[in-house]
């Protein structure tokens, strides 16, 4: 069996479900946007610099302190021609990193300050999606982009995000979130927006158990009724060691355990917003040994300096994962993603599996 680095990670096929478009632009591309559209609130010009402040601004271990960053990759974002654009360099560049699947979620609400309508943004973005995954397969590889739409939990359009949601469902949009500030944002503030989709038979996640503990994640489920939890990191909370060290769930641990709700955790963004001290002490390791429906994500690729190639290699390198680990995340996040079981299924068996067979999962 070949060695399991970077660069055999990289070769295998990988499914990503959280990730943000305005988290994972490049560099150099926000620098040219902003000299395009005129926005001068970059805090550096050069590419390489703005690659380095983004990550260590982000790095502060607060949420509140992460998510200011995306001033800046909001901002170059205004026009249908840099949505378009930023949207097929996000798919090649997931597809040269080896994923073959990816939910890329983005807020619309977020891209209309020179008036642009929300539809015509979905529009952009779906387009820049379609023409990146024709770059991809002509560049010798092949990937797929579902696309989430995501209300702030902030503000108070969730209802119109999720019709939007429902309104483009057969045009490349597989599901709904809410994201933004945790603490004091809760989300039944948009039980309206979840009751319409569970009306419409769509598929939602929700921003849950990153920042805020325990009874966000049980408002998420058991009021909101969520289909995967964003993050859900802090379902640990719910978890108890007992001398003997074996594990105790509680009630919600095991609901969330037996009813196999994804988790969508992001090893590397949790470090940066102080949910974890490390990788190595991510709740990641503990909460696959306890077989929970584990996925790993990249959450922000710009802002985390990650991809999802560097995701799995620190994974492994903490707790001693090889291609059996990576193959079940993997087979986990396809299980959980927002197309028709068919579509899960043939990529599972056709593409996944014999991939990592082949070297020795």
């Amino acid at each position: 069996m070949p060695e399991l680095d970077a660069g055999v990670i990289r070769a295998l096929p990988k499914v990503l479900l959280h990730d943000h478009l305005d988290g994972g632009v490049r560099p150099q591309t926000v620098a040219e946007l902003a000299a395009e559209s005129g926005y001068a609130d970059l805090p550096v010009d050069d590419s390489a610099d703005l690659a380095g402040w983004f990550r260590a601004a982000a790095d502060s271990g607060s949420l509140d302190r992460y998510l200011e960053t995306f001033q800046h990759t909001v901002g170059v974002l205004q026009s249908p021609e840099a949505l378009f654009r930023v949207a097929s360099e996000c798919a090649e560049d997931l597809a040269s990193d080896g994923v073959v699947y990816a939910e890329v979620r983005f807020a619309p609400e977020l891209h209309t300050a020179a008036g642009l309508p929300l539809t015509e943004v979905v529009e952009a973005v779906q387009a820049g999606f379609r023409e990146g995954e024709r770059r991809a397969v002509a560049a010798g590889h092949s990937i797929r982009i579902g696309t989430l739409l995501t209300a702030m939990r902030t503000a108070a359009m969730s209802r119109q995000i999720a019709e939007l949601t429902v309104e483009f469902r057969d045009r490349g949009v597989v599901g709904f979130d809410i994201a933004g500030r945790e603490a004091g944002y809760p989300p039944t503030r948009h039980l309206d927006a979840f009751e319409y989709l569970r009306r419409e038979n769509a598929h939602f996640t929700i921003h849950a158990g990153e920042a805020f503990g325990l009874p966000s994640i049980w408002e998420a489920i058991q009021w909101c009724g969520a289909d995967r939890l964003g993050h859900g990191v802090r379902i640990v909370d719910d978890i108890e060691q007992r001398p003997d060290g074996t594990y105790h769930l509680g009630p919600l641990a095991a609901y969330v355990r037996d009813r196999r709700i994804p988790l969508e955790l992001c090893p590397t963004s949790n470090v940066m917003t102080g949910a974890a001290a490390s990788i190595a002490d991510h709740p990641i390791g503990l909460l696959a040994d306890l077989r929970f429906r584990v996925t790993i994500n990249t959450d922000n690729r710009l802002m985390s300096g990650t991809t999802m190639t560097r995701e799995m290699t620190e994974v492994c390198h903490a707790f001693g994962w090889g291609p059996r680990e990576l193959r079940w995340l993997t087979v986990n996040a396809m299980k959980s993603a927002f197309i028709p079981f068919d579509e899960r299924l043939a990529l599972i068996d056709d593409v996944i599996k014999p991939a990592y067979a082949a070297v020795g999962a």
